[in-house]
C-alpha cells in the first residue's frame, strides 16, 4: 500500500500542476487510506505538503506577472490567523468521542473525515460546472480589467470562514477562494489562480506550525510525500501544454465526487477503528 501511496503522492502533483486547485484535495485520503496515518494528523500533513507545493507553483506564476501580492496581503491575513488558530486551539479542544447516536459513536477522527469527505463533494461540485464566463472572455480577448475595488468587510469574512475551513481539514480550499478574489477583489482569472496559490501556501504553512507543540511528525514520510506532491507539479506542467486542463477537470472532478461519496459512506457505515 505505502508504494501505491507514493505513486499516489506523485499524482497529487501532477493533478495541480495539470488543472491548478483542486488536485490538493487527494492528500487527505492518500494518507490515511494508503499510508494509515491518523485523520487528525493527516489533516495537519496536508497542511504541509498543499502548503510547499502551492509554494512551488506561485514562483512561476509571480514571474508572469500573475500574482497580486496587495489582494493576496489583504485575503491572506484573517486567513492565516484562523488557519493557525483553528489548528493551536480549536482541533485540539474537540473531544476524542464528540457525540453518539444511537450506538454510533462519532470519534474526532470520524467528524474530521466527514467534514472533509462533504469539502471534496463541493469541491466536485464546481470542477463538474467548469466553465465561466470570465474564463471564456478573456481566452476570447474581450475581458476588460475592471478597476481594483475592495470589498474588505466580505474578504475580512470569506478569508476568516476559509482559513478556519482549512485548518479544520487540512485543504487548501482553492475552489472557494478563488470565485472570492475575482467577485470581491475583481481580478481577472489567471491572477485569482495565480493569487491563490500564495495565499494557500502562506496560510498552510503557517498553520502547520500551530500542530508542531500538540503532534508527533514523522518527518521523512512527510518529506517524501511532499517531495514527491512537488516533483508531480512539474510532470503536470509539462503535460498541461499538450492537454486540455479545462476538460481533465471535468473528469477529475468526478472522480473526486466518487471519493468523497465512497468516504462518507465508509465513515459512516464501516469507520475505521
Amino acid at each position: 500500500m505505502e508504494i501505491i501511496g507514493y505513486f499516489a503522492s506523485l499524482l497529487i502533483g501532477i493533478s495541480l500542476g495539470l488543472i491548478g486547485g483542486g488536485g490538493s484535495i487527494l492528500t487527505v485520503p492518500v494518507l490515511v487510506y494508503l499510508f494509515g496515518v491518523n485523520p487528525i494528523l493527516a489533516t495537519a500533513y496536508s497542511l504541509f505538503v498543499v502548503g510547499a507545493s502551492s509554494l512551488v507553483g506561485a514562483i512561476p506564476k509571480y514571474r508572469q506577472g500573475l500574482i497580486n501580492v496587495k489582494t493576496a496581503v489583504i485575503f491572506g491575513i484573517p486567513s492565516i490567523a484562523a488557519v493557525y488558530a483553528t489548528r493551536k486551539f480549536i482541533v485540539p479542544l474537540i473531544p476524542s468521542e464528540v457525540f453518539t447516536i444511537g450506538d454510533f459513536i462519532v470519534t474526532k477522527s470520524i467528524l474530521m473525515m466527514v467534514l472533509f469527505a462533504v469539502l471534496m463533494v463541493s469541491a466536485s461540485i464546481s470542477m463538474i460546472r467548469g466553465k465561466c464566463e470570465q474564463c471564456e472572455k478573456e481566452k476570447l480577448g474581450t475581458y476588460v480589467e475592471e478597476e481594483q475595488v475592495f470589498n474588505y468587510p466580505m474578504i475580512l469574512l470569506e478569508g476568516a470562514v476559509v482559513g478556519t475551513l482549512t485548518g479544520l481539514v487540512g485543504a487548501g480550499g482553492g475552489f472557494l477562494i478563488i470565485p472570492a478574489l475575482v467577485m470581491l477583489s475583481k481580478l481577472s482569472m489567471k491572477q485569482a489562480v495565480g493569487t491563490s496559490l500564495l495565499i494557500i501556501a502562506a496560510k498552510s504553512l503557517i498553520g502547520f506550525t500551530g500542530d508542531l507543540g500538540h503532534q508527533e511528525i514523522d518527518w521523512n514520510l512527510l518529506l517524501t510525500v511532499t517531495g514527491l506532491a512537488i516533483v508531480g507539479i512539474f510532470f503536470g506542467d509539462i503535460l498541461s501544454k499538450k492537454v486540455d486542463g479545462n476538460k481533465l477537470k471535468v473528469g477529475f472532478g468526478w472522480f473526486v465526487l466518487v471519493m468523497g461519496i465512497y468516504i462518507l459512506i465508509q465513515q459512516l457505515a464501516f469507520p475505521l477503528k
